[in-house]
């Protein structure tokens, strides 16, 4: 019943004050992280089983990496490895050191530091990949970036637990390189395990499922894929179980069955997805926090600030736009459950103080509640110039700030409309901006819904629109091309 009871308590409040938190405007994540609050041990009135809750949570974890594994190819990894690599590494260390340089202000001692700026270096997956998708942009050159940039800091969180006993005991120099050793070549045999072995046996086992007919027994199937090499991975590479999962799915994504499995695992995924931010909610002690204000503040201000700003820089010395960059550096600006885990482990071997906890709970619950809006806000700058729906028609942005306008509204004759060899340029540019790999500067009917932020129908209008001013021309193969540029 216990069971029973903390399901119904924790998904009745997230249901309620979701809704209300949707209604006034805001991420349903916010009612999420609030009816845990209210359902934890901190605040008066019935106390869910935290314990129970948090275990229901990881598997929500779990399922969510999974499908961003299925929908997350090598090919995209090795895509953004240039960026992503560097970025993530330079990022986390930058991070780092201003959470021990904030801490040991207030007179903490150089390992806890350590400890607690590592805890704020690392960005929340699930937060991630809840805004990435709710705007759309989880398969856009921003998706790809800052989920390869995260793959990273999991793999350097990795190293960090395994790295942690060792600088605890006060081992030798020695020691910890050869811990680090160990756990690279755990990494490695995890990932050439699952790539390569498991691309071998996991379709087989897919494909013979499917063959029964049983949609019951498919579903039954990518769950025990998807959790039993997560539990795997953590029980004998030493890896988080969110690791394990993102490689799962990446091996069924490359079978037959990938959309199927897919749409069996996104609703289970999404059910178990609330119980994270609902166990997180439940994690906050308001009254603990008033002792520790100043540490909160510059913790907030080192990821809603400092990382964000590292992560801006370094996408744009890689050459990236500036909207690309800015879209990349907000999404990274909260943190979440590997910043749980990194302060357990201090906890639990005595390396952080007690509040460090409850600081980093505070600045996880005040970040993932602002950080949708941070980036709606990024998307907004992002999209300046962009096509916007006017009476079923689109205004096309011109790229230098002027709103250009296409379809109705460019009959009308209300503004006067570029030369479409013009238009041709700025619509090249923005292509090339956004769509680097593509082989030319042509576009399908998806690739400009995506870009124009519109649905498929108003994208083939616009189109049509742009192929009637002479700034593109069908193929055979109904891709668009850029005329004349």
């Amino acid at each position: 019943m216990n069971l029973v009871f903390t399901l119904t308590s924790t998904l009745g409040a997230a249901l309620v004050l979701g809704y209300l938190a949707r209604r006034l405007g805001w991420s349903p994540i916010v009612g999420y992280l609030v009816s845990g609050v209210l359902v934890g041990p901190h605040t008066p009135g019935f106390v869910a089983n935290g314990h129970l809750a948090e275990q229901l949570a990881e598997i929500g974890v779990i399922l969510l990496m999974f499908g961003v594994g299925l929908q997350f190819h090598v090919e995209h990894l090795v895509a953004v490895w240039r960026v992503a690599v560097p970025g993530a590494i330079v990022q986390s260390l930058i991070a780092t050191g201003l959470g021990a340089l904030v801490v040991r202000l207030f007179g903490w001692d150089w390992t806890a530091g350590l400890v607690f700026g590592a805890a704020l270096s690392v960005a929340s997956t699930v937060v991630l990949v809840r805004v990435l998708t709710d705007s759309g942009d989880l398969h856009s050159p921003t998706g790809r970036i800052a989920v390869g940039w995260l793959v990273v800091e999991d793999l350097f969180t990795v190293v960090l637990l395994v790295v942690l006993p060792a600088v605890a005991s006060q081992s030798t120099h020695g020691h910890v390189l050869s811990a680090v050793a160990v756990t690279l070549l755990k990494l490695c045999g995890l990932v050439a395990l699952i790539l390569v072995a498991g691309q071998r046996v996991i379709p087989q086992v897919l494909t013979l499922v499917s063959k029964t007919g049983s949609r019951e027994l498919f579903t039954l199937a990518v769950l025990v894929i998807a959790l039993s090499l997560a539990v795997g991975s953590a029980a004998v590479f030493g890896v988080s179980m969110a690791l394990g999962a993102f490689l799962a799915g990446m091996v069924v994504a490359r079978t037959p069955h990938s959309l199927q499995a897919a749409s069996e695992a996104m609703p289970m995924r999404d059910a178990f997805a609330v119980l994270f931010f609902v166990s997180v909610g439940m994690l906050l002690d308001p009254r603990e926090l008033m002792t520790s204000a100043g540490i909160v503040l510059a913790a907030l201000a080192i990821v809603l600030v400092g990382k964000p700003l590292a992560a801006l820089i370094i996408v744009r010395l890689m050459r990236y736009p500036l909207s690309v960059a800015a879209a990349v550096a907000v999404s990274l600006a909260q943190i979440g459950e590997f910043s749980f885990i990194l302060v357990g482990v201090g906890r639990r071997l005595d390396v952080v103080p007690i509040v460090a906890t409850q600081i980093v709970v505070a600045a996880a619950i005040v970040s993932v509640v602002v950080n949708p809006t941070l980036y709606t806000i990024a998307s907004a700058v992002k999209r300046e110039g962009d096509p916007m729906k006017v009476k079923g028609r689109l205004m096309f942005g011109a790229l230098a700030g002027t709103l250009m306008t296409l379809g109705g509204f460019m009959s009308a004759r209300q503004v006067t409309r570029p030369a479409p060899r013009r238009l041709g340029q700025m619509l090249s540019q923005r292509i090339s901006a956004e769509y680097r790999e593509m082989p030319g500067l042509c576009l399908t009917t998806t690739q400009a819904a995506r870009l124009f932020g519109v649905n498929l129908p108003t994208a083939d209008d616009v189109l049509r629109d742009l192929e009637r001013e002479g700034v593109l021309r069908s193929t055979a193969d109904g891709r668009f091309v850029v005329a004349g540029v």
